[in-house]
């Protein structure tokens, strides 16, 4: 086989990453008003969905735009929930520090509890707005729900993006602008798709195997989802045709 075969592996995959390099590049134009990086978040996590379902749309762009209108008034308002939960933890950190003894210890303990417990919802949150149709309220007790219960997934995704940060900005203090130049090409894009390793595992709680591609709420899910969303509706495509979709 020609190794430049437009139907051989290695332009299969080229075409993968110039999709992640893409929407990579997209997700920081469009997060860059700042409080739209909650929908750029969703959209990116739409795209790398779809990207692992081999359902993406053949103008990327055009399927990274459908996923942010889409998820703009929900994603916002998530972010700006997280927003005001950072806040609120950048306060309580410099109250903690100017503790001393047994008590500063002690708040310093719960500031820490604090910061995990709310990272683990986190990193569901916006995989979940992507993917699902669901109110805030249900989205965000569904991501610290899954976050418990797919532990594993929830402790390897978080190591994966801590690595990545680390070895990015903190092993090497003198490569920041490579490492600034990296992450706003393709460290996102990355991230985010090997991040949907863990997430397929973790959803498979609320999306079991035998459903099928148009995503009817199981009577058997662990989780309050109001609607399953239709490929269509979140990828801006029709579903394929007897397509298993994300599981």
């Amino acid at each position: 086989m020609n190794l430049f075969d437009m139907n051989g592996p290695l332009m299969y995959n080229l075409g993968k990453l110039a999709n992640i390099f893409l929407c990579n590049v997209l997700f920081c134009l469009f997060s860059l008003p700042l409080f739209t990086i909650g929908a750029a978040l969703s959209a990116l996590f739409a795209c790398m969905q779809a990207i692992w379902d081999e359902d993406e749309d053949d103008i990327m762009a055009k399927q990274f735009w459908n996923a942010f209108k889409q998820n703009f008034r929900q994603g916002t308002v998530l972010w700006l929930l997280c927003l005001l939960t950072f806040v609120f933890l950048g306060i309580y950190y410099f109250i903690v520090v100017s503790m001393t003894g047994t008590v500063g210890r002690v708040y310093r303990v719960s500031f820490f509890m604090m910061c995990l417990i709310f990272l683990f919802g986190f990193q569901y949150l916006f995989p979940l707005q992507a993917r699902y149709r669901n109110s805030i309220k249900n989205t965000l007790k569904n991501a610290w729900l899954l976050s418990v219960a797919a532990l594993p997934w929830t402790v390897l995704s978080i190591l994966l993006v801590a690595g990545a940060v680390y070895l990015s900005f903190f092993m090497n203090p003198n490569g920041v602008s490579l490492a600034v130049f990296l992450w706003g090409t393709l460290g996102f894009g990355i991230i985010a798709y090997l991040n949907s390793i863990f997430f397929k595992k973790a959803f498979q709680m609320i999306d079991p195997e035998k459903l099928e591609a148009v995503h009817e709420a199981p009577s058997e899910a662990l989780f309050i989802d109001e609607e399953h969303r239709i490929e269509k509706s979140r990828y801006g495509k029709a579903p394929k045709a007897k397509k298993k979709g994300w599981r």
